[in-house]
C-alpha cells in the first residue's frame, strides 16, 4: 500500500465517469429513473436481508443478558445466569459489570475499525465481523464464573465494533440521502424486532428440558446463526459499487452517478488522512455524540432490564418474556413509520426532537405513575418508539451529512463511541437493591431523553443557518449534481446538509 503526496491510501488508482450525455439523455426522457427504480430494488433484494438479519443476530447477542438474568426452567427448576454463574449476584453489581463489559471494548474500537474497513472488501471485513462475534456469543454458553463472562462479552464488543458504525458507511455507498433514513430504519428496526424475537425464544428456551441450565442453550440458539450469516455474507453481499460483480456495467454506471448525488464518492482504497483530523474537530459530531450517549443510556438499560422492569408489575418469569414483545414490535412499526417521514420531508432534528420527547413521557409515566399498571405498560411503549425511532434517525444524518467517505468513516463511529458510553451508564442504573421502583433510572432516563431532544432542536438550527450562509455566499447548487468532498468534506461551498 503506497502513500502518495496528497496523503490517501489508494488501493488502484481507478478512473469512474460519473455524469455522460447518454445519461442526461436517458434522464430527459424517463428511462433513467425507470432503470435507477429497478436498481435499487435490485440492491435492497440483496443488501437489506442480509443487513438487517446481520444486526438482529448481533443485537441478539449484545442483549440477551436482560433474558438470561431472568430465565429459569419451567419444569426442572434450572437456574438463572446470576445464581447459576455468578454466585447469586444479589446486589446485582457483578450481572452489571458483565452487561457493561461488552461496552468497554465496542466503545475503544469503533473506530480504528471503522476507518481500517475502507480497506478491505466490504462482503470480506462484515463476514469476518459477524463469524468472530457470533463464536464469542456461542462460547457464553461455557462461562462458570464471572471472569468467563467478562472475557467472551469483551471480545463480543470487539468483534461487533467493525460492524455497527460500518453499515451506515456501506449504505451511503448504494443508497441516496432521500433514500437512507428508511433504510437505515429497517436496518436498525431489527433491533426492536431482536427484542421481541428475543422474548419469544427465550420463551421457548425455558421450557425446554436439557441436561444444563437453560440459559446456556439461549446463548447457543442466538450465537450460532450470526456464524452461519457471516459466512454467507462472504459469498452473497455486494461489494463497492465500482467493484462488485452484483452489478452489470449498466448497472454500475448507475450506481456510480447515485452515489456522486449531493456528494462524491472514494474509488478503491482510499483513506484521507485529512478528513480524519476534520472529523476529530468538528463539533456538531460531539453534539451528535451527546445525543447518542442520551438515546443509548435507555436503549442499553431498556434492553438489559426490560424483563425486570416488567417483573415489577406483577408477571411470572414465563409472561415476562412473552409481555416484552408488544413493545419491541411497535417500536419497530413506528421507527420504518418515522423514517420515512423524516425521508420525505429531508428533516432530521426535528423528528429526533419529537421521538426522544415520546421516549421521556415514557419515563416521567414509571416515576409518577406507580400503581396503575396499565399506564406503566404504556410506558414501556413510549420508550422503545421514542428510542428506537431517533437512534435510527440520527444515524442517517450523519450517514450524509460528514461529506466523504472517510469523515464518514471516522466520524460516524465517533459520535457512537461517545454515545455507547451511556450504554455503560445504563447497565448500572437498575441494580435489584433499587427495585421495585426503580426511581434513580428513570429519572436519569428521563432527564437524558429530554437533553438529547434540546440538542437536536440546537444542531437542526445549526445546519439551517449554515445552508442558509451557502447559499448566500457562492448561490444555491443544483439539486442533486455532483459535489467535490475530496479536499473538503462536508465543508465544500456547494455541499448542503440535510437539516
Amino acid at each position: 500500500m503506497a502513500y502518495d503526496e496528497s496523503k490517501e491510501f489508494r488501493g488502484e488508482d481507478m478512473k469512474v465517469e460519473v455524469a455522460t450525455e447518454e445519461q442526461a439523455s436517458a434522464e430527459a426522457s424517463g428511462t433513467w429513473f425507470m432503470e435507477e427504480q429497478r436498481l435499487v430494488r435490485k440492491l435492497d433484494r440483496r443488501i437489506l436481508p442480509i443487513a438487517c438479519s446481520l444486526y438482529l443476530f448481533a443485537y441478539l447477542d449484545r442483549s440477551n443478558l436482560g433474558n438470561a438474568r431472568v430465565l429459569t426452567g419451567t419444569h426442572d427448576g434450572q437456574q438463572p445466569l446470576p445464581t447459576d454463574a455468578l454466585g447469586g449476584d444479589p446486589t446485582g453489581i457483578l450481572f452489571d459489570w458483565v452487561n457493561s463489559a461488552f461496552f468497554f471494548s465496542y466503545i475503544l474500537c469503533q473506530v480504528p475499525a471503522t476507518v481500517l474497513s475502507k480497506l478491505f472488501a466490504p462482503r470480506i471485513w462484515l463476514a469476518c465481523a459477524a463469524i468472530g462475534w457470533g463464536t464469542c456469543s456461542t462460547l457464553m454458553s461455557t462461562g462458570f464464573d464471572f471472569g468467563g463472562l467478562m472475557t467472551t462479552r469483551v471480545f463480543l464488543g470487539i468483534f461487533e465494533a467493525g460492524f455497527g458504525p460500518a453499515i451506515p458507511l456501506y449504505f451511503s455507498l448504494f443508497y441516496t440521502k432521500e433514500e437512507m433514513g428508511l433504510r437505515m430504519a429497517y436496518w436498525f428496526g431489527f433491533a426492536a424486532v431482536a427484542g421481541a424475537f428475543g422474548g419469544i425464544v427465550a420463551f421457548g428456551i425455558q421450557n425446554a428440558i436439557i441436561p444444563f441450565s437453560n440459559w446456556r442453550l439461549l446463548f447457543i440458539v442466538e450465537g450460532l446463526p450470526a456464524v452461519c450469516l457471516g459466512i454467507l455474507t462472504f459469498f452473497f453481499l455486494p461489494d463497492r459499487p465500482e467493484s462488485t460483480h452484483y452489478l452489470n456495467e449498466r448497472e454500475r454506471e448507475i450506481a456510480l452517478a447515485r452515489m456522486n448525488r449531493g456528494t462524491s464518492g472514494d474509488v478503491g482504497a482510499v483513506v484521507t488522512k485529512s478528513h480524519i483530523t476534520m472529523a476529530f474537530r468538528d463539533w456538531r459530531i460531539y453534539v451528535g455524540g451527546i445525543i447518542y450517549f442520551a438515546l443509548n443510556c435507555s436503549l442499553a438499560s431498556t434492553s438489559a432490564f426490560l424483563p425486570t422492569i416488567l417483573k415489577t408489575l406483577g408477571f411470572s418469569s414465563a409472561r415476562v418474556q412473552l409481555m416484552t414483545v408488544p413493545p419491541y414490535a411497535v417500536a419497530a412499526f413506528v421507527i420504518v413509520l418515522g423514517s420515512w417521514i423524516s425521508d420525505r420531508l429531508q428533516s432530521r432534528g426535528i423528528p429526533i426532537a419529537l421521538a426522544s420527547l415520546v421516549g421521556g413521557i415514557g419515563y416521567l409515566i414509571l416515576l409518577f405513575v406507580p400503581d396503575n399498571l396499565h399506564a406503566r405498560y404504556f410506558a414501556t411503549f413510549c420508550i422503545t418508539s421514542g428510542t428506537y425511532t431517533s437512534i435510527g434517525i440520527i444515524i442517517a444524518w450523519f450517514a450524509h451529512n460528514l461529506g466523504s467517505e472517510t469523515k464518514k468513516a471516522t466520524g460516524i463511529p465517533m459520535f457512537m463511541a461517545i454515545g455507547q458510553c451511556g450504554s455503560i451508564l445504563g447497565s448500572h442504573l437498575f441494580p435489584s437493591t433499587d427495585g421495585p421502583r426503580y426511581i434513580t433510572g428513570f429519572a436519569v432516563c428521563c432527564g437524558l431523553e429530554l437533553f438529547g431532544a434540546i440538542c437536536a432542536l440546537i444542531m437542526t438550527i445549526s445546519y439551517r443557518i449554515d445552508n442558509a450562509r451557502r447559499n448566500k455566499l457562492y448561490g444555491v447548487p443544483e439539486e442533486d449534481a455532483r459535489v467535490d468532498v475530496a479536499e473538503m468534506a462536508d465543508k465544500a461551498p456547494t455541499f448542503r446538509y440535510i437539516i
